[in-house]
């Protein structure tokens, strides 16, 4: 129907914690997909309690990835519960589970044996590395990062290596998951099977690694760390100028003649070191000092409002806060309201970043409390399949 979320007829049962699997859950319940999560009893995800800070309905942590689902504690350790368990998935449409290979099936829950039980379902696996030789391997963004050589490129050349400020890795395997699971769900349009999408952290950054990944695979040069300019784009990086940096980002020969225009060097394009973008990359530590030494004259505010006048692209390094108010003033609405079980409003989360039109408004439910809907959920899977209707999400 016209009126109804892309996603507003799936259920998904959401066995993951953490991140990746989280992140995945909730782009579809973003697009209207009916999220269960499954947690364990008197502890729920392990992202309940990482704070500070907390927020409005907890740790600020489990807030980012949680919203517009459902939550039901049930401990897959007892038979009873195992059952639920079972009954949830053969009622779902998607299940997404990231417990380290082989623990879904130790418990009794296969994930093959669930597909020929419910054969239109869809099974998502998330692993840290895999499910063959790294199977045994804890997954954690952070030793990811590591091991898969993002740190290699990350800091100042000739210093330390540095984590990404964010869990980057488990945000973009989350991604690749939710990628994953809607390209299963049209191919199940068609032959009225669902399958198996796998994903794991080490080549998710392998893949989004793009052209530093590609140099070694294609050209056999291994990228180091290079501070905040580009290998292979000239001006590409955070300038000094006055009172603080300024990133530029010349990617075409033309930019850089309107850049050299605007700091008065017209001649500077035709110099024979800075002529191509090739020419500038062998020559960048000769570029960068006749650059600065020009944006030492002025602050950082007024050159980025100069060269954007110009079409060079420039900003100022904001902090996060600043982006949102960026974001805002541009028209882009990156914050939503989000309600409890009542309609009240109980706090602020950035969006999905998704617009799809026509759609209805997106859902926007508070993340749940440990276990806020267990007894209608636990009433509807005991009761026979086809004679109780799914409690709404209202109603739960």
């Amino acid at each position: 129907m016209d009126d109804q979320l892309p996603l507003a007829d799936l259920l998904v049962a959401d066995f993951s914690r953490v991140l990746a699997g989280p992140l995945a859950t909730m782009h579809l319940a973003d697009l209207g997909a009916r999220v269960i999560k499954v947690e364990r009893p008197g502890a729920g995800d392990e992202t309940r309690r990482w704070g500070p800070p907390f927020g409005a309905t907890g740790a600020t942590y489990f807030e980012s990835v949680n919203r517009n689902k459902e939550s039901v504690c049930l401990d897959l350790a007892t038979e009873g519960d195992r059952a639920l368990a079972r009954e949830l998935a053969l009622r779902a449409d998607v299940l997404v589970q990231n417990f380290r290979p082989g623990a879904m099936e130790a418990m009794g829950l296969g994930l093959a044996d669930l597909r020929r039980a419910n054969p239109r379902l869809v099974t998502v696996s998330i692993s840290g590395f895999g499910e063959a030789g790294g199977a045994e391997l804890p997954g954690y963004d952070f030793v990811v990062q590591a091991l898969g050589g993002l740190m290699h490129i990350t800091g100042e050349a000739g210093g330390e290596p540095q984590k990404a400020g964010v869990a980057v890795v488990d945000v973009l395997c989350g991604k690749d998951a939710a990628l994953g699971v809607l390209a299963a769900l049209v191919r199940r349009g068609v032959t009225g099977r669902g399958g198996h999408v796998e994903v794991n952290l080490l080549s998710s950054l392998q893949t989004a690694l793009v052209n530093q990944v590609q140099a070694v695979v294609g050209a056999g040069v291994e990228p180091t760390r290079a501070g905040s300019h580009h290998p292979s784009i000239a001006p590409y990086e955070l300038l000094a100028c006055a009172d603080g940096q300024l990133a530029v980002a010349c990617g075409t020969d033309g930019m850089f003649r309107r850049l050299g225009g605007e700091l008065g060097l017209p001649a500077l394009a035709d110099d024979p070191r800075f002529a191509t973008n090739s020419d500038r990359v062998a020559h960048r530590p000769e570029l960068r000092r006749v650059l600065e030494e020009r944006l030492a004259a002025a602050p950082a505010r007024e050159w980025e409002e100069r060269l954007l006048a110009v079409g060079v692209p420039a900003g100022r390094v904001a902090s996060i806060g600043q982006g949102l108010r960026l974001a805002e003033s541009l028209g882009l609405e990156p914050l939503l309201d989000v309600v409890d079980g009542t309609g009240r409003t109980v706090g602020r989360q950035v969006r999905s970043p998704i617009t799809i039109t026509p759609s209805p408004p997106a859902p926007r439910r508070a993340p749940p409390a440990l276990g806020e809907h267990e007894d209608p959920l636990r009433t509807w899977l005991s009761a026979p399949r086809a004679t109780v209707p799914a409690p709404s999400s209202e109603e739960s």
